[in-house]
């Protein structure tokens, strides 16, 4: 299902993609293969732990919120996973990151995925395994739109494509009432790997 947002900017949401016979073994393959780890970031002019863990596998690095990801390699289910997103998107994703939720007190504040080595308009994927969690879209400062919330269940994908990372932010409010775990998988396309200093 398409979803045309503001300016440009669009949704996919594909409850289910990976169906019920495929996901619990994605979701184990997932959990064992990946290198997890829990970063620190600094908040407020203070460093603290991110509420979440998180890998990633790419032949370039990647640089986000001050973090520096080093090229890592695909690992064999991952891999997999990677060739069905591009058949599915047509978009020739070469990198990962994963995000591992404890549980519904583990989450990720709004952001746009608009690091300079995507390039001005990027095409990102989601894809969801495990406890179901919300996802919510909104727009940046000053827009009319009201943006949208999804709650992305086990094998779920959710494409964010146009405008989008332009316009719009978006996040994983903490959900106290979740007691499962969710891993998301999102997808990329690295133009180039991070200057010096970036």
């Amino acid at each position: 299902m398409r979803i045309a947002l503001a300016s440009g900017a669009w949704l996919e949401h594909e409850p289910g993609w990976i169906g019920p016979g495929e996901a619990p073994a994605a979701l184990a393959a997932m959990r064992d293969e990946l290198d997890w780890e829990q970063r620190e970031i600094v908040l407020f002019g203070r460093p603290v732990l991110q509420p979440r863990l998180i890998a990633w596998a790419g032949e370039l690095g990647y640089r986000y919120s001050g973090q520096a990801l080093p090229p890592r390699p695909f690992t064999p289910a991952l891999a997999g996973l990677l060739d069905r997103v591009r058949a599915r998107t047509g978009e020739p994703f070469n990198h990962v990151l994963a995000n591992r939720y404890r549980d519904g007190a583990d989450s990720m504040g709004f952001h746009a995925d608009d690091e300079p080595e995507l390039g001005r308009d990027p095409v990102v994927a989601i894809v969801s395994l495990g406890a179901a969690r919300r996802v919510a879209v909104k727009p940046r400062r000053g827009r009319a739109d009201p943006g949208h919330a999804f709650d992305l269940g086990h094998g779920a994908l959710l494409v964010m494509g146009g405008t989008c990372q332009r316009h719009y932010v978006h996040g994983v409010p903490r959900q106290p009432s979740v007691q499962g775990e969710r891993i998301s998988l999102t997808f990329r396309r690295l133009l180039r790997a991070p200057g010096p200093g970036a």
